[in-house]
């Protein structure tokens, strides 16, 4: 599968805000975004043109794309599936971005970033109700019991990761940890309020509804 094998932290810069692509690094003063605050690029410091319409539309898309790991094609489906279903457009798709089981995974601090959860469910690591579920883009629902195998229950990377869950702003609403046997429960779905990012999903509609 495609997939972007440059440094992450220029993805940062490009998007000119933090996309949390580096686990802790991102909330430490050696984030690139924090000493570099210019896109990156041979002109990246001296040029800096202005981004009006059809740009600023196409920066917050790609910027949502990057937070959740997603290739474009796979984007233009949660839009076309998103915008089938009932309620608002833009809050619905990024629900379906949030109820992704790496993104699960991520959010009860099994991992500390999206690349590392995607790992752990793609290498069969993940357990949703009891079965192994090794597809990263898997929806989970509300009475989900998503756990780690007991081979990696003892991972130090793992334990120290969840330890530290609440530096990166805790597990949200929708989901409870129960940290002592490595298991979380899907509560409800995740609703707007929810996703703390600075996102703009109203520019994101406007861009596909061209």
């Amino acid at each position: 599968m495609a997939r972007y094998r440059d440094a992450k932290c220029r993805l940062c810069r490009r998007e000119g805000t933090k996309l949390f692509l580096k686990g802790d690094r991102c909330f430490k003063d050696t984030c690139a975004v924090e000493k570099r605050a210019f896109p990156p690029g041979q002109h990246g410091r001296s040029h800096r043109p202005k981004t009006i319409g059809y740009g600023v539309q196409l920066r917050e898309k790609q910027k949502v794309k990057r937070i959740y790991r997603v290739l474009e094609n796979q984007f233009a489906n949660y839009f076309a599936k998103a915008d089938k279903m009932k309620g608002i457009t833009g809050e619905t798709l990024l629900m379906l971005l949030e109820s992704r089981l790496d993104n699960v995974v991520f959010r009860l601090g099994f991992a500390t970033s999206r690349d590392l959860a995607r790992q752990l469910v793609t290498h069969g690591h993940v357990l949703v109700n009891d079965k192994k579920l090794d597809i990263a883009s898997a929806q989970v629902k509300p009475g989900d019991v998503v756990a780690l195998r007991e081979s990696v229950k003892k991972n130090q990377q793992v334990l120290d990761s969840v330890g530290a869950v609440g530096g990166r702003g805790g597990v949200p609403a929708w989901l409870e940890l129960n940290a002592d046997a490595l298991k979380g429960t899907v509560v409800s779905l995740p609703k707007r309020g929810d996703i703390q990012m600075s996102i703009d999903e109203q520019l994101i509609v406007e861009l596909y509804s061209k």
